[in-house]
């Protein structure tokens, strides 16, 4: 297991601040003008980005854009990694729907991913649902990928003070604990940055803008850049 450790929190917030799927964009922030770029080399790497809203762009203007992992391709593809990245984020996604959901999603990808960026437990912690099957899901989740031979970075959530210490402690053991059994790369996802931030952070207390979405690339590319695969693993 390889662990990129910086502080995470995700606040204790309303449970319908993630519901509200089908409401109107939130925000309509921009990123700022990217870096030149560099050249782009390599075999073209597939990374499957799983997960739920935070991966799906809710409430952002152009979430085609703006969303995390269209921002993150856009990033690495900057660095001159040649990599495509899946947006498979649906919003209100907890752990058992990604369950249900995640061998269809790899069956019906036109060729094997080489990397699947996994970010589900938010909405499984705002509702407030056992931390035992949070974990089983995670668990069959990265068991399936593991018999499927495809990496995996998992993107760790940290349940608030405020949920109760055992419910805390129980929370927060899962991703590390479920990393090193399965050889995964643990990701800490939702910076406090970002909460502490207004422009970073949408009216519901729950999504980042677009802005703050670039935070979070910031926070985690270039652990991300290590973690693909190397070309010739590709088949380049």
């Amino acid at each position: 297991m390889r662990v990129v450790s910086w502080s995470i929190v995700v606040p204790a917030l309303a449970l319908s601040a993630c519901q509200q799927e089908a409401s109107a964009p939130l925000s309509a922030e921009t990123t700022a003008a990217p870096a030149p770029a560099a050249e782009v080399a390599g075999p073209e790497l597939r990374v499957l980005a799983f997960g739920d809203s935070l991966f799906a762009g809710y409430g952002l203007a152009d979430p085609t854009a703006q969303s995390y992992p269209a921002q993150l391709e856009q990033r690495l593809r900057r660095a001159g990694h040649n990599v495509r990245i899946i947006n498979a984020g649906v919003s209100g996604d907890t752990t058992a729907a990604g369950r249900q959901r995640l061998a269809f999603t790899l069956d019906n990808q036109p060729a094997k991913p080489h990397l699947v960026l996994l970010e589900l437990g938010g909405n499984d912690l705002l509702r407030g649902l056992p931390t035992a099957e949070t974990r089983a899901n995670l668990d069959a989740m990265l068991t399936e990928l593991a018999k499927r031979d495809i990496p995996v970075v998992l993107m760790g959530l940290q349940a608030p003070p405020n949920a109760g210490p055992q419910f805390q402690e129980q929370f927060d053991r899962i991703y590390a604990e479920l990393a090193k059994e399965h050889g995964a790369v643990l990701m800490p996802f939702v910076t406090a940055k970002v909460f502490a931030d207004p422009k970073l952070i949408q009216a519901d207390h729950v999504h980042p803008t677009a802005q703050g979405v670039a935070v979070l690339v910031d926070a985690t590319d270039e652990a991300i850049a290590k973690a693909l695969p190397s070309p010739a693993a590709a088949g380049g």
